[in-house]
């Protein structure tokens, strides 16, 4: 997972630390929102993925995520709170499906990215 977190940070120009929780969340978050078995199989298959969202994605985005409530609106509210502008957010979205597309392929990857509401203007 450090080369997967390192290749994000470098892409996104985001510190390796806050690339890690917030990839951690953006995982969480597709698990969350996303088709459950088409996210299963997904997850399933970015080495250390599993790990990452049980570390980063269990906060609830404390009390400004609880006042967004979920969706992509929550996450966003999350990602600030890390300090993330919406250009770092945008890039982060996109080089989180291009990970995922990576390890799972682009078919896989098409239906979760349907299956959230909001996520595909976004990708």
């Amino acid at each position: 997972m450090d080369e997967i977190v390192k290749q994000i940070a470098e892409a996104t120009g985001i510190d390796p630390s806050t690339a890690e929780k917030a990839l951690g969340m953006m995982l969480g978050f597709l698990e969350k929102e996303g088709d459950e078995t088409i996210v299963q199989q997904v997850i399933a298959k970015i080495p250390g993925a599993d790990g990452l969202i049980s570390e980063h994605a269990g906060n609830g985005g404390g009390f400004l995520g609880g006042l967004m409530g979920g969706g992509i609106m929550g996450l966003g509210q999350q990602l600030m709170g890390l300090g993330l502008g919406m250009g770092e957010i945008t890039a982060l979205a996109k080089q989180t499906i291009a990970l995922a597309r990576q390890y799972a392929g682009d078919e896989l990857v098409d239906r979760l990215v349907a299956s959230v509401p909001g996520l595909g203007q976004f990708v």
